[in-house]
């Protein structure tokens, strides 16, 4: 049965790639293409102490907006301590001037009120009437004492002034905010009370939006400054996280600032050398492998002039089983450059049943759990050779294999299940190491190459994927490889 997938020029063929081995490997330039993982402890760096879990929990995580928030918090403090400091000195200026004058405007006043006659003096009130203080005929002043040193040498300073006029009372009240009633006696015995209040310098509207604006310039500023500094380091870490396993990112621009350019350089330089490094090696492992195959097979051709058949047979055993291992070591080296297969759209159901139908044919049966449902868009050869790589492994080692299949938003997850012996739970990371067998025989029958889950491991990362294995609980292991499927395009 074969297998065509829409609108993609790749062919299936029904034959099956040779079984890897039972687990194999995590690659050792992995950390060129995973962003490093700095732990965030509870203890503190050296040289100061761990901040309070609540408060790492509620700072921004990148460094741009850290920076661009302390930035712009110091500004804010700083504008309004220097608010704070003009407003404290233009109350305190306005306070000695008040101080000077205002006890010498109501003594001026008293002295009025007292010369006219009694029956002219409510006339006058409304014109001696100031914004911060006013007079009233008759009554007593209510109040108590003067409890600040503010209203204390407010009063004393208006009572000092009005000698030699008698004081009968000097009363604080609540409302308005720390005014005074002062109870002063004319020369004529009537009683006179004198209202009056401090009052603070006001802040003009149009100062507190120049402040408000002043803020914002300067909040505009600091994030240009800091974006400045921080693109370099996003746009390399883009870069990084783009080096795939075929060592051909894209090339950072070498402009900006000296240093930007500086680390740009390094990176491009850097990013050149590793590929080369990685090219000389296939190309080594190539050259071994194709100067390999004329000795094997003179080797071959010698093992049919041997009288004794068992010989011959364990002889050429050992022949196929070095071709084996020298083809998949060099197919393992080609896989770190990465799946070069651009990505289509596919109908990932008539794939696995496709995969499965060969195995069918193939004398090996492998049950189908569950549907993709819908074409998803991947890298359809990897796909199915990371697969057969799984359920090569598992009919090594189990007699019900199973292709479990569970599509959710944006996500695909297939499982490859058997019911074999499973894998010590220490062993489940060291089988993805090449050349790794749990079998601790030498026996390639029973051990493999070791190479099957580590091209696995290698292609499903090369497309983006994820490859975990797990022991299941009624017996058994689980190859879980997660696919990120975005939303396939509309066939046209």
């Amino acid at each position: 049965m074969f297998y065509v997938p829409p609108r993609c020029p790749t062919h299936w063929n029904t034959k099956k790639w040779s079984p890897g081995s039972p687990r194999a490997y995590k690659p050792a330039h992995a950390h060129l293409r995973k962003p490093l993982r700095i732990p965030h402890g509870n203890t503190a760096s050296s040289g100061g102490s761990a901040a309070p879990a609540g408060l790492r929990r509620l700072a921004p995580r990148s460094l741009f907006s850290r920076v661009t928030l302390i930035i712009v918090i110091g500004l804010a403090i700083a504008q309004l301590l220097t608010f704070a400091a003009i407003r404290y000195e233009r109350g305190m200026a306005l306070r000695e001037l008040m101080m000077i004058g205002i006890e010498r405007d109501i003594a001026s006043s008293v002295a009025i009120l007292d010369r006219l006659p009694a029956a002219e003096r409510a006339g006058w009130l409304a014109r001696l009437e100031r914004r911060n203080y006013h007079f009233v005929l008759g009554g007593s002043a209510e109040g108590t004492p003067p409890d600040t040193a503010a209203s204390q040498q407010f009063a004393t300073a208006i009572v000092d002034a009005m000698r030699p006029f008698q004081i009968a009372k000097v009363g604080q009240v609540s409302s308005p905010r720390e005014s005074l009633q002062i109870e002063v006696r004319l020369s004529d015995g009537s009683a006179l009370i004198v209202h009056a209040r401090r009052v603070d310098m006001p802040v003009s509207t149009w100062v507190m939006w120049l402040l408000w604006i002043q803020l914002l310039v300067l909040a505009v500023c600091a994030w240009y400054a800091v974006r400045l500094v921080t693109r370099p380091l996003a746009q390399l870490a883009d870069a990084a996280d783009d080096l795939g396993p075929d060592l051909k990112g894209q090339q950072l621009a070498e402009d900006g600032p000296t240093e930007v350019a500086h680390a740009a350089r390094a990176f491009n330089a850097m990013q050149k050398r590793i590929a080369g490094y990685m090219a000389e090696r296939v190309e080594i492992l190539a050259a071994i492998s194709h100067d390999l195959q004329t000795p094997i097979t003179r080797m071959r051709l010698r093992t049919e002039l041997m009288d004794d058949d068992q010989d011959r047979g364990k002889f050429r055993q050992d022949l196929d089983e070095m071709n084996t291992l020298v083809r998949e070591g060099v197919t393992y080296a080609r896989t770190l450059h990465g799946a070069t297969e651009p990505p289509c759209r596919i109908d990932a159901d008539a794939l696995f049943e496709s995969m499965l139908a060969d195995y069918e044919d193939a004398g090996e049966r492998v049950l189908l759990e569950g549907r993709a449902g819908a074409p998803i868009v991947t890298r359809p050869n990897a796909l199915r050779r990371i697969l057969m790589n799984l359920i090569d492994n598992a009919l090594s080692f189990g007699t019900d294999v199973r292709l479990r299949v569970n599509a959710d938003a944006g996500r695909l997850t297939l499982a490859v299940l058997d019911n074999g012996p499973g894998i010590p739970a220490g062993e489940l990371e060291n089988v993805l190491k090449p050349f790794y067998r749990v079998e601790s025989s030498r026996n390639r029958s029973t051990g493999g190459t070791g190479l099957g889950l580590a091209i696995a491991h290698q292609l499903a990362t090369a497309m983006g994927a994820e490859l975990t294995l797990h022991n299941r609980d009624e017996g058994g292991l689980e190859a879980r490889l997660t696919l990120h499927t975005p939303a396939a395009p509309p066939p046209d």
